[in-house]
């Protein structure tokens, strides 16, 4: 494999679980957009919304989408929510949009050992009719920009990890 594989999706799907399974997996390494965009600015995701505000905070997407494009290859990349809009993104990789309904999304979110936690990291999740509106308003671009689509509803990370694993073509662990 010579490309990157891009984790799309709306926030709270699993991204950076799915992707940390994938990399048990197989051979390949992992990086997560926000954990970058964290470590450029020194300060949490929910600081920089709430000190900057959005449009600086996709700034930083963007900037760091041109990053990944032009220094990082054979790497999984799992991605923020709206990450997928940055405008290079079929440059960096494979776009694998993970697919989820929203409820399903909350379920998963509320069952988690940390959630509370979980939920309060995302500041976009704080208003759940705004975050549904929200997701809404972005399943469809998901899908356009996607070039495989895994339903990751009711299924456990490993078996996802597998399905992925298989149609991106990435080496699996000896």
């Amino acid at each position: 494999m010579s490309k990157n594989i891009v984790l799309i999706g709306f926030m709270g799907v699993g991204k950076g679980t799915i992707a940390r399974e994938i990399v048990k997996q197989s051979n390949i390494f992992a990086i997560d957009t926000d954990d970058l965009i964290e470590s450029m600015e020194n300060r949490k995701i929910k600081k920089i919304f709430k000190e900057d505000g959005e449009e600086y905070f996709r700034k930083l997407e963007a900037k760091t989408a041109k990053w990944l494009e032009k220094n990082v290859k054979n790497t999984l990349i799992s991605t923020g929510g709206g990450f997928y809009k940055v405008k290079n993104l079929k440059d960096i990789g494979e776009i694998i949009y993970l697919k989820s309904s929203f409820e399903a999304i909350l379920d998963r979110i509320k069952k988690h050992p940390n959630g509370k936690k979980k939920l309060k990291k995302r500041p976009l999740l704080k208003d759940l009719n705004k975050a549904k509106k929200l997701y809404e308003s972005r399943i469809k671009d998901y899908e356009k920009v996607a070039d495989i689509i895994i339903d990751v509803e009711k299924r456990s990370p490993s078996d996802i990890a597998k399905e992925i694993i298989k149609k991106a073509k990435i080496e699996k662990r000896k």
